[in-house]
């Protein structure tokens, strides 16, 4: 079957390229199904990561390897304990860039419901973490929440952080993704840290938590010294190392949280959200491309992240 795959060109950097002759995948058994990819998304920064030797990569004695959690698909059969999925239903699910999939009832998916757009549904996974962000930073009405990175998860955890009624500043240093965030309209505050941007605009002890996308080294104390009395700072991960001076955590007594993956109730959550409305997603997708120009996609991912948001692989 098809697969978008890391492998090692002769040069020893890595590629992510489509095949066609991976291992299918074996018949359903208990309460397995079978389903049949329509998209898939790519999740900029853990498929980085790998294509860059990051700290949760793939060996390179491994290689080749998917890597992916992004995929919905079309139920084509079923096994014979299965209990709730039928065939035709379309699922998201934290699967690989892979044409057939093998998921079990109970396993990390979502039903998609007609109201949701299944090439939007192809970036859940990303949407996820952002959920998973924002209900960890345990946000009240009126708090204030500095999201750092106005990536895709930065985008989507500003819209989620606006729903659970924070007031939302985003910043970032392109003006093109704080474009975005302007049109969109989540964050109460748009700015552009670039430069002498952060000294100017983001003020010591202000934000009761920060939630880091951005991953720039070196930026810890900053984030510290924003960060009010008691407040959070949240890590994505992707970091080989956390470092700050002690006295600025120290004198405000701050929590650190570090926010990975995502389970099925910020799945369900996400899907909610997005059947009402109330997070979009459409705006933040940048390419819908066919599988085959997995290449290109992957190539610009590894050497010029930035000029990505998010994709959606049509199968």
């Amino acid at each position: 079957m098809r697969a978008i795959v890391t492998r090692l060109m002769s040069d020893k950097r890595r590629e992510k390229v489509l095949v066609d002759n991976w291992p299918d995948p074996p018949m359903p058994v208990g309460n397995q199904v079978k389903t049949q990819t329509l998209y898939s998304g790519v999740t900029n920064g853990t498929e980085r990561n790998d294509l860059i030797r990051g700290n949760y990569a793939n060996p390179d004695d491994k290689l080749p390897a998917g890597w992916g959690y992004q995929n919905v698909g079309k139920v084509v059969e079923v096994g014979p304990d299965v209990k709730e999925l039928k065939v035709g239903d379309v699922l998201y699910m934290s699967q690989d860039h892979v044409e057939y999939c093998i998921e079990a009832e109970g396993e990390l998916h979502c039903k998609l419901p007609d109201e949701v757009d299944p090439k939007h549904a192809a970036l859940f996974g990303m949407a996820s973490v952002a959920m998973r962000s924002c209900r960890n930073a345990e946000l009240r009405m009126g708090q204030k929440l500095l999201v750092v990175g106005a990536g895709f998860i930065g985008q989507v955890a500003a819209q989620i952080a606006n729903v659970m009624g924070a007031r939302v500043t985003i910043c970032d240093i392109d003006e093109g993704r704080l474009d975005l965030a302007r049109k969109i309209g989540a964050a109460e505050w748009v700015l552009n840290t670039s430069g002498e941007g952060w000294a100017k605009n983001i003020k010591d002890r202000t934000y009761n938590a920060v939630l880091d996308v951005a991953g720039v080294v070196g930026m810890e104390d900053k984030l510290i010294r924003a960060t009010a009395v008691r407040g959070t700072v949240l890590f994505i991960a992707g970091r080989f190392k956390v470092e700050y001076a002690f006295n600025y955590g120290q004198g405000r007594e701050i929590v650190i949280k570090q926010n990975s993956h995502f389970g099925n109730d910020d799945l369900a959550n996400i899907c909610r959200l997005v059947k009402r409305g109330m997070v979009k997603i459409g705006p933040l997708i940048q390419d819908v491309v066919p599988a085959a120009q997995a290449k290109r996609i992957y190539d610009i991912l590894r050497d010029e992240p930035n000029k990505l948001r998010g994709t959606v692989f049509t199968w």
